[in-house]
Parts: structure tokens; C-alpha cells; sequence
């Protein structure tokens, strides 16, 4: 067994001094290099001033030693890819496994009939040996990722205009901070939201801890003040009722996921509608989603649509078919599902 230490603050004084973050790309880099080296397990060091607290950390160890294996991978050629994930999915009413694969950067730059694809095969071979029935790709689609068999799945990014209560002011809508408890709640209603999509991920407990947790270390790990996250539920009793989960970067706002027991969503409006009212000072922001066909709250209009820069790639894996080709209106996926 091996491990290594590295620190996300140079300095390790903590008399007050303003604190002096490393840039999030960094630390990064650094663990992957250890990884490559061989240390199986990194610490991460920090100054009283780090924005992430222990529990944060705690939660997302809690949650990778549960989820599937998520690993990175570099061939002899150059290409690389963030991460390779396993995790469960539905296709047409069947349990899948799925092998999600993160962005390629092939080195150097991409060009028609370059190592990519052949990359792409290696990974996609030893996933089906371990059970992969599909394989999901995000892509800029350049051209080496548009030869590699993979079907396009069109996604819709929406900017949506949320609705100013009558009487100015948040509505009578009750919302708190989200907790681990609120989950299974959680997990519930979203089942039941993906039962009439044709593909859509298993989202358990873990996966949602694993979610959520993963985009409050992304604000955290960043420059003071560059993100935020927004996790708030609405409750009906002691039990979350409705939720979302929201990051903000400058005076855009992107609901990561969303979810309601009731139908229409209105619970889900009545957030938004909250959390833009607790400062009604300031210009109202901009806020971009991926909704799921069918899901617009009462409170909520649709200011445009465009398609995505995030494009999802699909491609079956051994004898799996997957008949009709799926659209964006068969999918239910989240921006915090993607790998």
C-alpha cells in the first residue's frame, strides 16, 4: 500500500492571513500524477480556511467506496480520458450496466484517424467483458469521436424565466437546507419520474450522495466566491416533498437536478421562486436546465431553447440493440449525471 499527502493551500499559517488557494486544475493534476505512481489512497491537507468541511469529505469517501469504479486511463499514444465509470441504468424496462467514459483528450490535437478510436475500442472491450451493455460518451464531437460508432443522443439546453409571486416576495413555500436524511425521499420521487423514459441511470442513495457531494467539493475546490451550490428541499410533514439542486456561477444559475412528488412541479417553482427572493436587490439570474420531457412547473416559462454543448454519445456494447435510436425526449439525464 502506498500513500501520498498534498496540500489544495500553500501556506499551512492560520493566524488570519487571507487564505491562498491553489487553483482547482492543479490539485488535480497532482493527484492523477501520484495515481500514475502508484499511491493508492491521497490525503488531501488544507488551512482553517478551506470552504469544504470534513463532513463534505467524509461523504464523498463514503460514497466512492460505494459507487462503481471510476478510473483514469492513458495509452500509449496519448489519448486520455478523465474517468471511466460503471453504473447501473434502464433501457426499455431493463436493468443495464453502463460504462460512462469522460471527455477524451487525445494528445496532440485530434486528427481524422488518430489513435482515438482505437482508444475508445480498448476501453469499450474490457467494459463489455465486465458486463457493459451500453457505453456513454459527452463529447465536443470533433472528428475523431464521431467514427467511433457511437449514435448521438440530441440534448436541450433551456434557459427558463421564473415567475414573481403576486404579492412581491418569496411564496408561502417553506424550503431548508437539503440533508442525507431527505435521500431516500428523494431517490423515491425520482424513480417514479423516470418510469416513462426509455433510458435513464439508477440514481440509489449512494449515487445521489455521490451527485450532489461531488458539486459542493467543485465549489468548494475553486477560486473564494467563483461557485456556488444550492441544495433545498421543500418538505411535506418531515419528509422532502420536492427538491433542487442548483450551481451558481456569477449571475447564471444551472439546476443541476430538480425533482417533485407532485406531477406538475409545482413544489420545484416555488423554490426557485424562493431562493431568487431572499435577494430582491439584485437583477434576477439567469437560469439554464436540462428538463426532462413533460417536467415545466406552473411557475416556470421556457425563454429559449438551443441544443446542447454537452453532446451525449450512446453506443451499444456485445448484443445489445437499442431500437428505436434514442432522442432527447426518450431520455431522462441530468447535468449532475454526467460522468
Amino acid at each position: 500500500m502506498r500513500f501520498a499527502a498534498t496540500k489544495s493551500v500553500p501556506s499551512p499559517g492560520t493566524d488570519g492571513q487571507k487564505p491562498r488557494q491553489r487553483r482547482v486544475d492543479a490539485v488535480v493534476d497532482e493527484i492523477v500524477e501520484l495515481r500514475r505512481r502508484g499511491f493508492r489512497f491521497i490525503a488531501l491537507a488544507d488551512d482553517n480556511f478551506y470552504p469544504v468541511t470534513l463532513a463534505d469529505r467524509q461523504a464523498l469517501s463514503a460514497a466512492v467506496c460505494r459507487a462503481p469504479a471510476t478510473w483514469a486511463h492513458e495509452n500509449h499514444r496519448g489519448c486520455v480520458t478523465e474517468s471511466v465509470s460503471m453504473a447501473s441504468a434502464g433501457l426499455d424496462r431493463q436493468p443495464v450496466r453502463v460504462c460512462g467514459i469522460g471527455q477524451i483528450f487525445p494528445r496532440p490535437a485530434p486528427t481524422a484517424g488518430g489513435p482515438a478510436r482505437e482508444f475508445v475500442d480498448g476501453l469499450l472491450e474490457q467494459a463489455a467483458r465486465g458486463g457493459a451493455a451500453l457505453a456513454l460518451l459527452f463529447s465536443d464531437m470533433n472528428d475523431e469521436q464521431q467514427v467511433a460508432a457511437f449514435d448521438v443522443v440530441p440534448m436541450t439546453d433551456v434557459e427558463i424565466g421564473v415567475a414573481e409571486p403576486l404579492r412581491r416576495g418569496a411564496p408561502m413555500t417553506l424550503i431548508r437546507g437539503g440533508e442525507e436524511r431527505d435521500l431516500a425521499a428523494i431517490v423515491a420521487m425520482g424513480r417514479i419520474r423516470a418510469e416513462p423514459f426509455r433510458f435513464h441511470l439508477d440514481r440509489d442513495v449512494e449515487f445521489e450522495q455521490y451527485a450532489i457531494t461531488r458539486k459542493r467539493l467543485l465549489a468548494g475546490l475553486g477560486a473564494a466566491g467563483a461557485r456556488q451550490l444550492h441544495f433545498f428541499i421543500a418538505e411535506e410533514g418531515i419528509t422532502a416533498a420536492a427538491y433542487v439542486v442548483v450551481s451558481i456561477v456569477g449571475g447564471t444559475w444551472t439546476v443541476e437536478e430538480c425533482g417533485d412528488r407532485d406531477p406538475s412541479g409545482a413544489r420545484v417553482g416555488a423554490i426557485l421562486q424562493a431562493l431568487i427572493a431572499r435577494e430582491p436587490v439584485e437583477r434576477r439570474p439567469t437560469i439554464r436546465a436540462w428538463l426532462p420531457r413533460g417536467f415545466v412547473p406552473p411557475q416556470v416559462t421556457i425563454v429559449s431553447a438551443k441544443p446542447s454543448t454537452e453532446v451525449m454519445m450512446l453506443r451499444p456494447l456485445g448484443t445489445t440493440e437499442v431500437r428505436p435510436r434514442l432522442s432527447g425526449d426518450d431520455v431522462l439525464y441530468w447535468r449532475s449525471d454526467i460522468f
